[in-house]
């Protein structure tokens, strides 16, 4: 197997002049009635002893992909998802999604060399050398020697359970991941239902989830974190979490043929419509969604102990703390398809409204199942 290196030089056939979004002048209204703006006291010591990390190991080859790596704002997401508890813990948490974002800029890249293949590939390999950081089955290399010392100190920090729960979380983005990259060299665009059933698992929720609980210290017994309520809740923020990326991120490959596996996507091959179409029946889908994860949260707190409600309070953290790292990161704001060095200011003009965007009755929509059933089944939860 060949070193893996991040992020190569995008192919030819990506231009880097300016041009409007296929979405609009402005991103959509965000419906998210939860506590936002909270960040972690200590985010800017976080962000630079992350950096220092990054720059110990030699994770990017260069100036101009270490500011593409630094342009995912990795400390902002982490320090906002996890905004209290163990600085050590938010420390390696962050590093992780450093390392994290350099595989899934290789793995999006549109490089010929980065096929499905090479995806499953690695992601194996990388999946075994979290779970056994001797087997020794990836190249050496700078990445590499980080990904060990990450794995390392992994080990040491985190109990065997929250291991166990990390490895899962782990396998989940890898799986996600392969499985878009399948669909994209097959030149496959899914039908909804195969999308929103695995497409939201490369977003790794339960790969970010892990760190909130281990921060605070908190070890919810297995039969609670693994009930089917909790099961379906987590899922329900993995989507809307997923949604909004796919929003903020659309602009970031728009220029792949062909086209990328996002949820505005697959709705606009589903509909015959363009992206920009497709945009208002996402958000539609987001929302109704949104307003199952706060009903079923709600149901969740009734009788809850501290632990359970700190856990359901991180999950709120999760949604919230993603759209505000998402809408000021340069990676998305100021796209590498688009521009030769990310802009350090780019912000995107977010606004949110305290009202769900759907496009059926008023009074029924947000309070029934939609017509997917990978979706709808989490409504069952509420009833019962």
């Amino acid at each position: 197997m060949p070193a893996f290196t991040p992020a190569p030089a995008p192919p030819p056939a990506r231009s880097p002049a300016p041009r409007p979004s296929r979405l609009g002048a402005r991103l959509p209204s965000f419906y998210c009635p939860l506590e936002r703006d909270l960040v972690h006291p200590r985010a800017k010591w976080v962000e630079a002893q992350a950096v220092e990390w990054l720059d110990a190991f030699g994770v990017y080859p260069d100036p101009v992909e270490r500011a593409w790596g630094l342009a995912t704002h990795s400390a902002d997401f982490s320090c906002r998802i996890v905004p209290d508890g163990c600085v050590d813990a938010l420390l390696l948490f962050t590093e992780w999604n450093y390392w994290a974002n350099a595989v899934d800029d290789w793995q999006d890249s549109g490089a010929e060399e980065v096929g499905t293949g090479a995806v499953v590939d690695h992601g194996v390999r990388l999946l075994r050398t979290v779970e056994d950081p001797g087997a020794s089955v990836l190249p050496d290399g700078p990445m590499t020697r980080a990904l060990l010392d990450l794995v390392r100190r992994t080990h040491a920090l985190l109990t065997p359970y929250e291991l166990r729960r990390f490895v899962e979380g782990t396998r989940d983005w890898l799986l996600g991941a392969a499985w878009r990259a399948a669909q994209a060299e097959a030149g496959i665009m899914p039908g909804l239902n195969d999308f929103v059933a695995m497409g939201p698992l490369a977003n790794g929720t339960r790969f970010s989830l892990t760190w909130s609980d281990a921060a605070r210290g908190d070890r919810l017994p297995a039969e609670v974190l693994c009930s089917r309520a909790l099961t379906a809740l987590t899922d329900a923020a993995g989507f809307v979490v997923s949604a909004d990326n796919d929003l903020f991120s659309y602009d970031k490959d728009d220029d792949l043929e062909p086209r990328e596996v996002n949820l505005v996507n697959v709705l606009a091959h589903q509909e015959n419509c363009s992206p920009a179409e497709a945009v208002p029946l996402a958000v539609a889908l987001r929302d109704r969604v949104m307003v199952l994860f706060l009903t079923l949260r709600a149901r969740l707190e009734v009788g809850a102990d501290a632990e359970l409600r700190r856990h359901l309070d991180a999950l709120g953290h999760y949604v919230a703390g993603s759209i505000t790292w998402q809408s000021r990161a340069p990676r998305y704001a100021s796209p590498r398809n688009r521009h030769e060095l990310p802009l350090a200011e780019a912000r995107f003009a977010i606004r949110f409204t305290d009202v769900p965007a759907f496009t059926d009755a008023p009074g029924v929509a947000g309070t029934e199942p939609p017509d997917v059933p990978a979706l709808a089944s989490w409504w069952q939860h509420v009833r019962d």
